[in-house]
C-alpha cells in the first residue's frame, strides 16, 4: 500500500523523520562534537545502527490515536539504545580516544533536538487536523452498540485525531436495513474506514461488508463488545479506552518496508535501463520496424495502486489493430508478428516496464496489472479482485511464477491469480520479492507454456 492512500499524506512523516533524525545525528557529530572521526565510517555505522534500533523499538510507529506518553516512552527507549550504540562505537574505535563526557553531551544534544522535532510534529498535526480539517479520515460506524456509541463520542471529542464520522447506522431494526444503500453511501461520502460492531452485525452482514470493502479499497475495523474476542489473532488498538480490531494488516503499510521496496525498485530498474535497455532498445526497434509498420513501443492504460490508471509500456509484439485494448492475446493469435512471438516467448516485450518502475507507477514485483476493460469485468465477478490494488502492480509476481501467467482461459485462472496476489500482499517480505525475481528468471530460461 502506498504511503498516500485516498488523499491521506501522513505517510510522509515517517520517511521525513528518518532523514531529519539521521541528519541531526550525523551533522552534530561531524561538524561539532567529533570532527576527527572518519566521516564515511561513522555515517555508515551509526546510521545503520540507528535504523536497526529504531525498527526494534518501533520508534517511528506513532499513530494519530497514540498518546503523548507513548512518544515519551519511545524517546527514552531510543535514547538508551543510542547511548549503547555510541559507546559500542567508541569501544570498537579506541584509537579515536573519544571522551566519554563529550559522548554524553553529544547524546543529550541529539536527543533534545530529536525530541523537539518529534513532539513538534506530533502536536502540529493535531492542531492542523483541528483547525484546518486536514489529514482527516472519513468514517462510518455500522451498529449502535454501547461500544459503538462510545467510539462515535470519542471521534467527536477528539477532532485533533482527524476522524470525521459521517454516519452511525443502527442494525437492530432489520426491516429497515438496506446494505446496498449503505455501501452506496460509503462510496458517495468517500469513506476511508468502516467500523463494525461485532455484537450487532450478523455473520452474513460482516461477510458482505468485508467483501465490499475489499472490492472497493476500504479499510474495515471491528468494535468488540467483550474482551474474549481480543484473544483472537487480530491486530487490536485502543482509541481512548475503546478496543478496535483490524481485520487485514498489510506489511507494505509500514513506511520503512515501503521505502525498502521503493529503493530496491529504483536501483534494480536503473541497472536494467542503463545496462540492458540502453542497447537492446535500438536493436529491437530496428527489427520491429523492419517487420511491420507502427511504433516501437506499445502503450496501454492499466489500473495500478488505488485503482489509478497509468500508461504501461511494452515492446510492440502485434500488428496495429483496433482490438488491442479490449481482447487479450490467445494461443496462435494472428495479430502477433514473427518478432512478437519471440519477444513474448522470452518475456522481453515486458522489459520497457522497468521505465514504469523507475517512474513509480509499478514495482519489480507485485500483482500483474490488467487492461481497464478486464479490470472492470473481473472486479464485478471475482471476489477480492480489487484487493490487488492495495499495492503497486509488478512486472512479475507470485501468481506469475506459480503458474498463473498469460491468458485467462477460465474463471479458475483468474481466481488462482487473485488468491496468490492477496497472499503476496498480506505476507510481503523483501526476501519473498527476491525469491520471486529468481524464480521468474529461472522460468524464463526454462520456458513457460503460457508465454505466448
Amino acid at each position: 500500500m502506498s504511503l498516500f492512500k485516498q488523499g491521506r499524506y501522513s505517510g510522509f512523516i515517517r520517511p521525513i523523520s528518518y532523514v531529519a533524525d539521521l541528519m541531526v545525528i550525523n551533522g552534530f557529530a561531524l561538524f561539532y562534537f567529533f570532527k576527527e572521526v572518519p566521516s564515511v565510517n561513522f555515517v555508515l555505522l551509526i546510521s545503520f545502527g540507528w535504523t536497526i534500533t529504531a525498527l526494534a523499538s518501533q520508534f517511528y510507529v506513532v499513530y494519530r490515536f497514540s498518546y503523548s506518553t507513548r512518544v515519551f516512552n519511545l524517546l527514552v527507549i531510543q535514547t538508551l539504545l543510542f547511548t549503547l550504540l555510541m559507546f559500542a562505537y567508541s569501544g570498537l574505535n579506541l584509537k579515536l580516544e573519544l571522551d566519554p563526557i563529550i559522548i554524553v553531551k553529544y547524546i543529550l544534544s541529539v536527543s533534545l533536538i530529536i525530541s523537539f522535532f518529534k513532539y513538534g510534529i506530533f502536536f502540529l498535526l493535531k492542531k492542523y487536523r483541528t483547525y484546518f480539517k486536514g489529514n482527516i479520515r472519513n468514517t462510518v460506524i455500522l451498529g449502535a452498540s454501547k461500544q459503538a456509541v462510545l467510539l462515535e463520542d470519542f471521534f467527536k471529542a477528539t477532532p485533533h485525531l482527524g476522524f470525521i464520522n459521517k454516519k452511525t447506522i443502527c442494525f437492530k431494526d432489520r426491516s429497515k436495513l438496506d446494505l446496498k444503500s449503505i455501501c452506496d453511501h460509503i462510496i458517495e461520502d468517500e469513506i476511508d474506514e468502516i467500523y463494525c460492531s461485532i455484537s450487532e452485525l450478523k455473520n452474513k452482514d460482516l461477510l458482505e461488508i468485508v467483501t465490499f470493502a475489499d472490492n472497493n479499497l476500504k479499510t474495515v475495523k471491528f468494535i468488540p463488545d467483550n474482551v474474549e474476542v481480543l484473544s483472537k489473532k487480530l491486530k487490536h488498538d485502543y482509541y481512548g479506552i475503546i478496543p478496535v480490531l483490524t481485520f487485514r494488516t498489510i506489511p507494505l503499510d509500514d513506511p520503512f518496508s515501503l521505502l525498502l521496496k521503493r529503493t530496491f525498485d529504483i536501483a534494480f530498474s536503473s541497472i536494467i535501463i542503463l545496462f540492458v535497455l540502453s542497447w537492446l532498445t535500438p536493436v529491437l526497434a530496428l527489427l520491429i520496424k523492419l517487420e511491420s509498420r507502427g511504433p516501437v513501443f506499445f502503450t496501454q492504460f492499466r489500473n495500478g495502486h488505488n485503482y489509478k490508471s497509468f500508461n504501461c509500456f511494452k515492446f510492440r509484439s502485434m500488428v496495429l489493430n483496433p482490438t488491442a485494448d479490449h481482447i487479450q492475446v490467445t494461443r496462435g493469435d494472428s495479430r502477433i508478428t514473427t518478432m512478437g512471438k519471440f519477444l513474448r516467448k522470452t518475456s522481453i516485450d515486458e522489459m520497457p516496464q522497468f521505465l514504469n518502475v523507475f517512474l513509480g507507477d509499478m514495482s519489480v514485483v507485485g500483482p500483474r496489472p490488467h487492461m481497464l476493460s478486464h479490470t472492470d469485468m473481473y472486479a464485478k465477478k471475482i471476489d477480492k479482485f480489487m484487493v490487488r490494488h492495495f499495492v503497486k502492480p509488478g512486472i512479475t509476481g507470485l501468481a506469475q511464477v506459480s503458474g498463473f501467467r498469460g491468458e485467462v482461459e477460465n474463471d479458475k485462472d483468474i481466481i488462482g491469480r487473485v488468491k496468490h496476489d492477496v497472499f503476496y500482499i498480506e505476507n510481503w517480505s523483501f526476501f519473498l520479492d527476491i525469491k520471486i525475481i529468481f524464480q521468474t528468471i529461472f522460468n524464463s530460461l526454462k520456458g513457460e507454456e503460457k508465454a505466448y
